[in-house]
């Protein structure tokens, strides 16, 4: 938790939750310790750096590739990745013929422990029913052209199995180790909205 009492900064919305975390924690309810552990653990622990080095293994390793794609749990696992929200994964490889896209109709079941917290559009009622019925118009205002050659595949997330897109690679990018790889891979390729674009 913050020391600093400057809150002149703040959005309505954080001043909340600076207020609701004040509170519980005077009142006993919450140990701030335990608030701290788990804000660095979603903060750099868990998040979409481990996604982007599962790809760029991926990108890198066909073997991992192949056994990312055949049990991507495992092969998750294998990196340290593993946990609540993350039990059971599924990998869509992006081709020059297919384009993924992970949407869960139903709420917001996403994989935790490679792509960190769901951002709020991914949530959002409008973004769930629009990537089903018309993916292609979703890529689109997220800058993303598909050819009409290219077939758009929606996977919907559930409870029970998480999707994770294994992007395309960049073309030009085949030289660079892994780590420069990872740091091209954003959280919006890895569900399907955006392409990675070398830099």
């Amino acid at each position: 938790m913050s020391e600093s009492h400057d809150h002149s900064h703040l959005s309505d919305t954080e001043l909340r939750v600076r207020s609701l975390e004040s509170l519980l924690v005077d009142k006993g309810m919450v140990n701030p310790d335990a608030l701290d552990a788990l804000i660095q653990t979603y903060e750099h622990k868990v998040g979409p750096q481990n996604g982007a080095r599962v790809v760029a293994r991926a990108w890198s390793e066909p073997d991992f590739k192949a056994w990312l794609l055949k049990d991507a749990t495992a092969a998750i696992a294998d990196m340290g990745y593993h946990g609540r929200q993350g039990e059971h994964m599924y990998v869509v490889e992006n081709t020059a013929e297919v384009h993924n896209l992970v949407v869960c109709t139903l709420c917001s079941c996403y994989p935790w422990p490679v792509l960190g917290l769901p951002p709020t559009w991914y949530k959002s009622a409008p973004y769930r029913a629009r990537a089903v019925i018309d993916p292609r118009g979703v890529l689109a205002e997220f800058g993303t052209e598909v050819g009409v050659d290219v077939s758009v595949r929606v996977w919907d997330s559930t409870a029970e199995l998480r999707y994770l897109v294994l992007p395309e690679q960049p073309k030009g990018t085949e030289g660079m180790n892994q780590e420069e790889l990872a740091a091209l891979v954003g959280r919006n390729a890895m569900i399907g909205v955006e392409k990675v674009s070398a830099l």
